[in-house]
């Protein structure tokens, strides 16, 4: 009996120090992760030379549970095919709409942006927890869609591009009542399969586009394709219109209300020519100080229709391959009107990691080349990006800091600064307002994107957590940011659960 108690009591021993190793292992691994986020719990001061806001109604709500993801709902996320097992963290986020208040550049909160981290072994081994729910204000905006009946755009491009684009084309023109006229190619120099065309515009106008698409006229080259548009749009007004643009199948705008708050400040009765540079100085002084394409070219209606009285004159005339240069050309021959540069439209013509113009918390009222890249490789998943601004309006893009480490550039990418520097006072701190040159190429850019700083060291002065995917979920909006573990370290999944307040 003895050696039978003996051995019991070895056996209870022995189990009580696997849980003890259990449980240090655990604790081990959570200080690691606490470590590695911080608790951020020390509230920044405002930085004098960066245009900031500090959200002092950062409220955080214990009871509120629409934060919760249960296991059940974790299928949307292993679609991305996703190794594991990963470290992960979630917040639920209330957008609470604020009359009056402006959209700052960098707006610093007190609370920390994540407070517990997972361990998922697999799929089969989610345990997620209420995600708990943190307040921030954004100011007031209209729900509904913006009417934008005077507005006609125009586009030329092949099918393939357009049927690509429509995602992203739908989150800011569909069910506007704006006119949209696309001239089509199948390729280069092959003619739009009619049955196809016919297709895709009946598809875009069950889905809100008030559209037209056009075979492209036999023979024209690419500049006289794009210059026709002026004349298609034109001849294609109607007493409502004013303004009519010339766009590309990648110019996207991030806000209708933004946009039409700018075009009404100039008189549509007038000869206008609105538009923007490149961000490049080098093309600007070999193309003219021109409106570039892709940022979106406005033409009021006085002057598109001196335009389209010269359309044969200057589509014949042809300097240049480009059709914004064919464009400018006839508008500077045949009037005296000049470029009206509105430098917060934007060509994007950098090259490369356009993270540091992402992320630099400036109002952008287009955007350009996302089809382009990103730091995934491939282009941005644009229209899943913008799905938040459903839930908090001008707030894509709109940068927060959360303590003295960690930003979130809402809907591209969450960025940790582990030697100091988002930290005031700090040594290596960084002037926010500066634009961070992440793109490859050595380019001028002081007229367009000025001031800027020097990139800093991925991994090293900057750990980045890039914009995975979005989807609308419970009468909100989920987002993915994910980070790729190096040197043995687990990848990370980061989620933000975004609702309006008062709609929980």
């Amino acid at each position: 009996m003895q050696s039978a108690a003996l051995r019991f009591r070895a056996v209870i021993f022995f189990l009580t120090l696997i849980c003890v190793s259990a449980s240090l292992y655990s604790v081990s691994f959570y200080w690691r992760d606490r470590k590695h986020f911080t608790e951020w719990h020390a509230h920044a001061s405002v930085s004098k030379d960066t245009t900031v806001a500090v959200d002092t109604a950062v409220n955080v709500d214990k009871s509120v549970s629409f934060g919760q993801i249960i296991p059940q709902e974790w299928e949307w996320v292993t679609s991305h095919n996703l190794t594991y097992p990963l470290r992960y963290s979630s917040r639920a986020i209330t957008a609470r709409r604020v009359p009056g208040l402006r959209r700052a550049s960098l707006t610093k909160c007190e609370a920390p942006l994540f407070e517990n981290f997972h361990t998922v072994e697999s799929v089969l081994d989610v345990k997620v927890s209420p995600a708990q729910v943190l307040e921030l204000e954004v100011p007031a905006f209209k729900k509904a869609p913006v009417k934008a009946s005077h507005l006609i755009f125009g586009i030329q491009t092949t099918i393939k591009r357009l049927e690509d684009s429509v995602p992203q084309l739908a989150r800011w023109i569909a069910y506007t009542d704006a006119k949209l006229y696309v001239v089509l190619l199948e390729a280069e120099g092959v003619p739009v399969n009619t049955d196809r065309l016919v297709g895709l515009e009946t598809s875009m106008r069950s889905q809100g586009f008030d559209v037209t698409l056009f075979p492209a006229h036999e023979g024209d080259t690419f500049p006289q394709r794009y210059f026709s548009l002026v004349n298609i749009m034109y001849q294609h007004r109607t007493p409502l219109t004013r303004w009519v643009s010339l766009i590309d199948d990648d110019t996207f705008f991030p806000s209708m209300h933004a946009l039409l708050a700018m075009l009404d400040k100039y008189d549509s009765g007038e000869q206008y020519y609105i538009g923007s540079l490149s961000e490049d100085w080098w093309a600007v002084q070999h193309y003219g100080f021109m409106g570039f394409g892709g940022a979106g070219v406005f033409l009021s209606l006085p002057l598109a229709e001196v335009v389209d009285a010269h359309t044969d004159v200057c589509k014949d005339n042809l300097r240049s391959s480009a059709g914004d240069i064919t464009v400018m050309d006839c508008i500077y021959t045949h009037t005296p009107t000049k470029l009206t540069p509105v430098s917060d439209l934007h060509q994007a013509d950098m090259h490369g990691d356009l993270s540091g113009f992402y992320e630099c918390g400036r109002h952008h009222l287009s955007l350009h080349h996302w089809k382009d890249g990103s730091v995934f490789g491939k282009g941005l998943p644009m229209a899943d990006m913008h799905l938040v601004s459903d839930v908090c309006g001008e707030c894509f893009l709109q940068r927060w800091q959360f303590g003295d480490d960690m930003l979130l550039t809402n809907a591209f990418s969450i960025t940790t600064y582990p030697k100091g520097h988002l930290k005031s006072g700090d040594p290596n701190q960084v002037n926010m307002d500066k634009l961070e040159e992440t793109w490859n190429s050595n380019m001028n850019m002081r007229h367009s994107l000025g001031p800027t700083r020097p990139r800093l060291v991925l991994e090293e002065e900057k750990i980045q957590y890039s914009f995975l995917n979005a989807t609308v979920y419970n009468g909100g909006v989920r987002q993915l940011y994910f980070h790729k573990g190096i040197n043995g370290d687990l990848d990370t999944l980061l989620e933000l659960v975004w609702k309006e307040a008062g709609l929980e």
